[in-house]
């Protein structure tokens, strides 16, 4: 398990978790809050972020080369999301902005916030959330059983995500923007790209994109992290379809499910992927995504 106090912002004690374990930086996510759409008050829900992003900046700022970010910006008030990342968006933890959904995403209200993230060359990335809406299908059916609940959740979120963002031509209009997936999964994205190719042919008179789904994904503008428990053959199967500059290493430090200490063994313990292959996952794809190359 990680060292005590982690879990209560302990900066120096997760840096010494980073050295033991063999990694140089970490992004943090923040938890469930930023997936509730229910908090219903924009102003609350704001004050909520802005205090977010004063903690974030004294928290990484003090291992400010290891320790990253996101700017949550509020799909409720868009004009004080914008603002948000005006004022964070040149800072050293800032690194990518998250919504904090409360409406879809390819809403045309959303594009001040996709120009100013362009703006600022941040990341979009998505992280699903397991029961807070908007939810996946068959909700109702779930009678809160947590298995089926995760089991659904973090990758049809995603590919809701993947689907909406590639499709109403976002990528297209802000052509220097980066967008990638987290903690969701991977194995489905050779599924989703075909089925989103064929999709857009079947009905492409809806919104006429400039390529076919597929080639976004495999332009160097999207991205995707691991998880471990799909292992090497998966890995290498993606890889196979989609390229090697698409995966990026991520354990989900500090849950239980990162196999801390010894995650960053185990993808090393992958033998059949090649070193230069295994330098991208570790590192140089993750340093493309969120702006330290």
């Amino acid at each position: 398990m990680p060292r005590s106090g982690v879990q209560d912002d302990q900066a120096a004690h997760r840096i010494q978790d980073m050295d033991d374990e063999g990694t140089d930086v970490h992004f943090l996510v923040p938890s469930g809050w930023t997936g509730v759409v229910g908090l219903g008050d924009a102003e609350l829900e704001v004050g909520l972020i802005r205090a977010y992003h004063r903690h974030m900046a004294d928290f990484c700022g003090q291992y400010p080369d290891r320790l990253k970010s996101m700017i949550v910006a509020s799909t409720r008030d868009v004009e004080a999301a914008v603002r948000e990342i005006h004022q964070w968006g040149t800072s050293k933890w800032a690194v990518a902005v998250m919504l904090m959904v409360s409406r879809p995403v390819d809403h045309p209200e959303l594009e001040p916030i996709w120009r100013a993230a362009q703006d600022h060359n941040l990341a979009v990335v998505h992280h699903s959330s397991t029961w807070n809406p908007p939810y996946f299908p068959g909700i109702e059916d779930m009678w809160e059983n947590i298995f089926l609940g995760r089991m659904a959740s973090h990758p049809w979120g995603a590919m809701r995500f993947v689907a909406a963002f590639v499709g109403a031509g976002i990528l297209d209009r802000y052509p220097d923007l980066r967008v990638g997936i987290l903690e969701c999964g991977f194995g489905w994205l050779p599924f989703w790209a075909r089925r989103m190719n064929e999709q857009a042919t079947y009905v492409g008179g809806t919104a006429a994109l400039k390529h076919a789904p597929s080639e976004y994904l495999t332009s160097g503008r999207f991205f995707c992290s691991i998880e471990m428990h799909e292992g090497e053959d998966m890995f290498n199967l993606v890889s196979q379809f989609l390229g090697d500059d698409v995966l990026m290493y991520a354990s989900d430090y500090p849950h239980p499910e990162c196999r801390f200490p010894g995650s960053v063994d185990h993808v090393l313990g992958w033998s059949s992927v090649k070193p230069e292959t295994h330098k991208k996952l570790l590192w140089d794809n993750a340093a493309r995504f969120y702006k330290q190359a």
